[in-house]
């Protein structure tokens, strides 16, 4: 028989084992990807991240795709965040959500608002004694530190941008102004040494006017954020404000909050928000993608097919998509042989199309949208809405362009085909959208 171990030593093996368990990575960001990336299109914010359910419905049904979240900042009005957490920043990334992480800490020392608590700062006006704003700087240092940790905390990896929230105050109060500009470029000096990209918030008329003006007449002395995101409410969804001059932060480093905090309805589900456009990198952007070592599944029409056809590039990337789906193994020569109709009928088959020997738009269709199911809208990009673009082509828009864009053409033609078959002419595309696609709707 074995002799008990005693208490306390499994008590020793016990913590033994957790602390292996910790010390295991785990990378709870490991397929995140850098956020918001490349992208045009609308988004907004709100104090407290959203519930799982209500991101949901926004997706399906509202036309943002972009999210702002206070992650850090001991003046932000929203300190607690029940929803936030790696799990929800891994599920709004993974569904096509671009988010925006936001920390909201010491504030300009002339704002009449903040310190917000009986326990946050404000930034600290005094020049010190060689005028450059050492304490200021040494606090924003540590303020980016910190933003940084709660940013890998929740799953955000490097080269995402970081925003710091500054909001409005009088330019005109010099300490309070200088102060504020040596806070943030501390800020952005600190942000880039560790990883990420620097972006700042305010209003076009103080904070954004501050760090343009300095970008123009004093540039050697000044470190300037990667983006801006300018709060003017103007009711234009653009980046352009009369407060600063034309040629900043441009192309690609510039985003607009243009509409202040009010009531918006998506999918039944209600949030008070601010909304924003958004205009960064390379704007919605789709890089090429190669199909069967080069064959061009890009046509301007798809046409029906049948065993002895001459249309041989349009058999070649029917058998391109067939080997890609595992139906084809035969070679990729363009004539519809024995092969290419025993892979056609098993494709109809499987597919719930009647048996047969051609191939007709319909069938197109559904190879064509055939694969994952994402929630696609206006700011989209990629190979998924080329998928959708070609097999609107075969459903018979013809002059729609496939360019990998979910462009406000893509989104009009969406409609016009969801209206033509019953369904509610959103220009979104959902997973109803998909099937009815797959099945060759039209």
């Amino acid at each position: 028989m074995f002799r008990a171990i005693p208490r306390t030593l499994v008590r020793i093996l016990a913590w033994l084992l957790a602390a292996a368990v910790l010390t295991v990575p785990v990378r709870a960001d490991a397929d995140n990807v850098a956020t918001p990336g490349n992208f045009t299109g609308y988004g907004f914010d709100q104090c407290v991240a959203p519930a799982q359910k209500a991101m949901n419905a926004w997706l399906r049904s509202s036309p943002f795709l972009a999210v702002g979240i206070y992650i850090s900042g001991d003046s932000r009005g929203c300190r607690t965040q029940p929803n936030l957490s790696p799990r929800w920043v891994s599920k709004q990334l993974g569904r096509g959500w671009r988010l925006l992480p936001i920390t909201l800490g010491p504030q300009a020392s002339c704002h009449p608002s903040f310190p917000r608590y009986r326990d946050d700062k404000s930034i600290n006006p005094k020049p010190g004694d060689a005028g450059n704003y050492r304490r200021a700087r040494r606090q924003a240092r540590r303020e980016a530190t910190s933003a940084v940790a709660a940013a890998k905390a929740l799953g955000i990896v490097k080269k995402s941008t970081l925003w710091y929230d500054l909001e409005g105050f009088d330019v005109t109060q010099r300490h309070c102004r200088e102060s504020a500009i040596a806070f943030l470029s501390a800020w952005t000096t600190r942000i880039r040494a560790q990883g990420y990209v620097s972006g700042v918030y305010s209003s076009a008329g103080s904070g954004i006017k501050m760090l343009d003006d300095a970008r123009v007449n004093r540039p050697d002395e000044v470190v300037l954020p990667d983006r801006i995101w300018i709060a003017r409410w103007d009711g234009k969804a653009n980046t352009r404000t009369d407060y600063i001059r034309d040629d900043g932060w441009l192309p690609g480093n510039r985003m607009k909050q243009y509409l202040g905090g009010h009531h918006e309805t998506w999918g039944g589900v209600t949030i008070n928000i601010d909304s924003n456009w958004l205009d960064l990198g390379r704007g919605s952007f789709a890089p090429p993608v190669a199909h069967c070592n080069g064959v061009d599944v890009d046509h301007p029409a798809y046409v029906g097919l049948a065993p002895g056809t001459t249309k041989t590039e349009q058999v070649k990337t029917l058998q391109c998509l067939l080997k890609e789906k595992g139906r084809y193994a035969g070679r990729l020569h363009g004539r519809y042989n024995e092969r290419t109709v025993a892979a056609v009928r098993g494709w109809r088959t499987d597919h719930g199309f009647a048996d047969g020997d051609g191939w007709s738009r319909t069938h197109w269709m559904s190879v064509l949208a055939d694969g994952t199911s994402p929630v696609l809208k206006f700011g989209s990009a990629g190979e998924d809405v080329r998928r959708v673009q070609r097999a609107l082509r075969a459903a018979g828009a013809t002059k729609l362009r496939i360019t990998g864009r979910y462009s406000r053409r893509t989104a009009a033609v969406v409609a016009r085909w969801q209206a033509a078959i019953g369904h509610q002419d959103s220009g979104i595309v959902t997973g109803r959208s998909w099937k009815a696609l797959r099945a060759g709707q039209r």
